[in-house]
Parts: structure tokens; C-alpha cells; sequence
């Protein structure tokens, strides 16, 4: 099942099912992230909700969970970005945070201040959106605790990144965490590590890979 989030003409923020080129709109509290914690009880909500179709290309969709409690991240995550930043490959996940406040919607503008950066990098990327809280958490049951996936763009500010000497403020500037434009339920993709990845700047295509290139795949970092 594909999730979105929208504003309507009033700006009101709505959830949707996609079905198509078509969305079922429907309403839960807490949005998104209260359809998350709800679990079974609100999935179950989504998929049965059967309010009046509307075209998707009528609606302005935003990124699907705009208030997460962390957003964490792991670097140098595919063996051919390593060779490219001429590093080793990292012998267990490199761990990094981008602030929430950093998170636009799939096709928003990214946006930053030239006099503060002049590096700015993307990277397509597969968020795992987690749906219950998750501790110590054995391999064979880490997939167990994903609500669904959606698509990331870790943008970066380099010359900050490196400069700093931590990754957080060259990783976290407002509008550096697009995310969407929808989440797809977890048990519509059961092998996260079965995906193609894809990154297009102004059309052009510039990165391809896959998710099964990845060092650490979506499982073992939710053991880590």
C-alpha cells in the first residue's frame, strides 16, 4: 500500500492511499506518525478508508512523515561511493543524524546560502521508516520491526561536512532531507535489498545503483 501526505486548498494536511493515479483520502490523528504508532488497528484504517477518489495530480503532496523523533543515518554505505571519496570500506556502519527540521517533500526546492556553502552533494537514498519502538534487536527480527520505505535524498554541504569535522550541520540545513513523495507499507516490499536507486539532477541521471550493493543492508542497521 503507497501512503501519501497532502495539503488541500485550505492547506489542511490529509493522508491518502494511492490506488493509481487516483488517492483515497482519509484522516488520522496524529497524521502519519500516528498512523505509524498505531500499528495493525490504523493500518487496517487505510485500507479500508472509502472517502470519494481524487486525482493524484490534483493535490500537493508533501513529504509523507514530516515529524520523526530522530532521523539516523549511515555513511559511505555502498562500496562504489566509498572508492569514489577514496575511502576504505567501512568495517561496521558509520552513524550519523540529519535534524527533522531538515525534511521537505519529493520535488521541493533545496534551497541554501552560497556565502555558507558551495559544495552542496546529493544522494539518493532507502529510508527505513521504523513502527515500533526497537532495542536490542536480533538480525532475524529486524525487518519485523519496519513500517514501510520511502525514498531519501541525504543532501550535503561538503565544504561543512569536512570542515566541521562531523557530518550533522554540513548534513541538517533546512531543506537538506527531502523525503517521498510516498511510503510504501513494508509488506509490499518484503527484500528492501531488491531495489533499484536512482538520482536525477535538473533530468539528467546522476547516480544508479542498487540496494543490494549496500555494505550494511536495512536489517543488520537496525541491529547495530
Amino acid at each position: 500500500m503507497k501512503l501519501i501526505t497532502f495539503k488541500d486548498s485550505t492547506l489542511v494536511e490529509h493522508l491518502a492511499r494511492v490506488e493509481g493515479d487516483q488517492i483515497v483520502p482519509f484522516d488520522f490523528s496524529g497524521g502519519m506518525l500516528g498512523l505509524i504508532q498505531g500499528g495493525q488497528m490504523a493500518l487496517q484504517v487505510a485500507k479500508t478508508a472509502t472517502s470519494k477518489p481524487c486525482p493524484l495530480n490534483a493535490v500537493e503532496i508533501i513529504a509523507p512523515i514530516l515529524h520523526p523523533s530522530k532521523i539516523v543515518a549511515i555513511g559511505k554505505n555502498y562500496a562504489e561511493h566509498a572508492k569514489e571519496s577514496k575511502s576504505a570500506i567501512p568495517e561496521q556502519p558509520i552513524v550519523f543524524t540529519k535534524f527533522t527540521t531538515a525534511i521537505i517533500g519529493a520535488g521541493a526546492e533545496v534551497t541554501w546560502r552560497p556565502d555558507l556553502t558551495s559544495q552542496v552533494d546529493y544522494e539518493a537514498e532507502l529510508a527505513v521508516v521504523i513502527g515500533q519502538t526497537a532495542r536490542h534487536v536480533p538480525l532475524n527480527e529486524a525487518l519485523d520491526y519496519v513500517f514501510g520505505y520511502t525514498c531519501a535524498n541525504d543532501v550535503s554541504a561538503r565544504d561543512l561536512q569536512f570542515g566541521d569535522k562531523q557530518w550533522v550541520r554540513g548534513k541538517s540545513l533546512d531543506t537538506f532531507c527531502p523525503l517521498g513523495p510516498w511510503l510504501v507499507t513494508a509488506y509490499e516490499i518484503p527484500n528492501p535489498q531488491g531495489l533499484p536507486i536512482r538520482c536525477s539532477v535538473n533530468g539528467q541521471v546522476r547516480q544508479e545503483s542498487h540496494t543490494d550493493q549496500m555494505i550494511f543492508g536495512a536489517g543488520l542497521k537496525l541491529t547495530f
